[in-house]
């Protein structure tokens, strides 16, 4: 989930990329931190965006004025390394330009969002905030400690974290309060849908995630494009889909990782359609220019058409063989570290595990962190392995990571190199009437949410350093509405 500079000797952790550090040091006074004072209980308190007068008597550096509220460069800052932390994303000099621009722009958009909710009163529970920081944790079986001692030893604030979820959730909020009883999705609705489906069930079904990139005026779409080809390429590199969704994503399903739930064959415009049935399950698509702008799609499942016959192939795989290939990552503490500095490593260790997707990769990663030690140790006998290591082999699967274990060299990773099994082959269910009935309110509750963000964008005066003002005012031109 992180990449690290991990300084074994004194049990530091900080990020750094190419020597200059993407973290703030000095305690945070900006949105992350500038919190409303006064809030019901229980209720999250939202960032509370600073005027340009109120940056500047703070001494804050402005990254961008979004309709007279300050963007600091702190903000951006927290964010990028906040990104980088969560993603995992390989970064380069050139890719943290790329990345800075992404994330401003992110920025910017939730800027509006957030600006908006405010003004319709929208109030956030903390138990919302927690919610969400939850799925992070499943999603990356992770524990809170850890999550808190990987961005602290960064830099990132907890408050940068819960502030970026915060505002996702008003703005889901301001949406449904703006058009949720405007959607009325009756019982013929979801009878007719229930039949498309039951008479679908002869086709492929799709568990599919998004990325979506609104292109609201045609001359912005060589910029939304680039903006995308660099999220695949981040993809491809090991940045896990959820996180990526969650920070640029400009659909509602960004909250929940780009879920989309489950999609039937020909139900997805014709492009993304032609996409997905060429996909295999975990395979990310290129950018594909559709309805409002650019998607990348990501397979998590297909259903195969119902009452298919579904060979069982569970016994063909030997999930703990006598022997097997292996690599080692292993973190020297020492025969006697402290105890404060152990619990630091495994949970950086805990952290580096679930951004290990295959063993190519691994040689990249251990490059970053500064003290690791990586061995390929080839095909091994599991016999003649240590007692801990089998114990924590016995644990896994093909091509999966132990958890981190600690033992006489230190504390140790030990990944499988076999292949993964392929994903089981499933065939089509019939959903629920509930699950149909909420999938088409959130449908058309996404369109509603895309023009509402389009006209917020098409209105607002957004100004850099440096730069002249520049309004973006609605457009007419019925080939310039994004939702149409």
């Amino acid at each position: 989930m992180t990449r690290f500079l991990l300084a074994v000797a004194t049990g530091t952790v900080a990020l750094a990329v190419s020597g200059a550090s993407l973290s703030a040091t000095r305690a945070p006074t900006t949105d992350a931190a500038r919190l409303q004072q006064s809030t019901p209980p229980g209720t999250e308190k939202l960032p509370v965006p600073e005027t340009t007068q109120e940056a500047q008597a703070n001494g804050d550096s402005v990254a961008a004025i979004v309709n007279d509220t300050v963007v600091t460069d702190y903000d951006l800052r927290q964010r990028v390394a906040l990104y980088v932390a969560t993603s995992g994303t390989h970064v380069t000099p050139n890719s943290l330009v790329q990345i800075k621009k992404q994330v401003l722009h992110q920025l910017e958009t939730e800027r509006l969002e957030l600006l908006e909710a405010q003004k319709n009163s929208v109030t956030v529970s903390s138990s919302d905030v927690d919610k969400a920081i939850g799925n992070i944790l499943k999603d990356n079986n992770l524990t809170q400690e850890q999550l808190n001692t990987m961005l602290s030893r960064n830099g990132v604030h907890m408050s940068t974290l819960r502030a970026q979820f915060a505002s996702q959730i008003a703005w889901s909020k301001a949406v449904q309060q703006q058009y949720g009883d405007r959607i009325d999705v009756g019982a013929a609705e979801v009878d007719a849908e229930m039949q498309r489906l039951a008479q679908s069930k002869d086709k492929t079904h799709f568990y599919v995630a998004e990325i979506f990139q609104a292109v609201d005026n045609p001359e912005d779409d060589a910029k939304v494009k680039k903006s995308m080809d660099d999220l695949e390429v981040q993809l491809r590199s090991g940045a896990p889909f959820p996180a990526v969704a969650r920070q640029f994503s400009q659909n509602p399903t960004a909250a929940s990782g780009g879920d989309l739930g489950l999609v039937v064959e020909g139900q997805l415009p014709k492009e993304l359609n032609n996409e997905l049935t060429q996909m295999r399950p975990g395979m990310v698509s290129d950018p594909i220019k559709s309805t409002g702008g650019y998607y990348i799609l990501y397979l998590r499942q297909r259903q195969e058409p119902a009452n298919t016959k579904i060979a069982d192939t569970s016994s063909k795989i030997d999930e703990h063989p006598s022997s097997m290939p292996l690599a080692r990552i292993l973190f020297p503490v020492g025969p006697k570290p402290p105890k404060d500095l152990v619990e630091k490593v495994m949970a950086f260790a805990g952290s580096m595990r679930t951004n290990i997707d295959n063993c190519e990769r691994i040689p990249a990663i251990v490059k970053q962190v500064k003290g690791v030690v990586y061995s390929n140790l080839g095909t091994m006998h599991v016999a003649d392995l240590s007692p801990e290591i089998q114990n924590a082999l016995a644990k896994t699967e093909s091509g999966e990571t132990t958890l981190p274990f600690q033992d006489a060299a230190g504390i140790e990773l030990i990944v499988r190199c076999d292949a993964k099994a392929a994903p089981k082959t499933t065939a089509f269910q019939m959903p629920s009437r509930d699950d149909v009935e909420e999938q088409l309110f959130e449908e058309r509750l996404g369109v509603l949410s895309r023009q509402y963000l389009r006209d917020l964008r098409r209105n607002a005066e957004i100004q850099f350093p440096g730069q002249s003002l520049f309004a973006r005012h609605r457009h007419d031109d019925a080939d310039n509405d994004a939702t149409q």
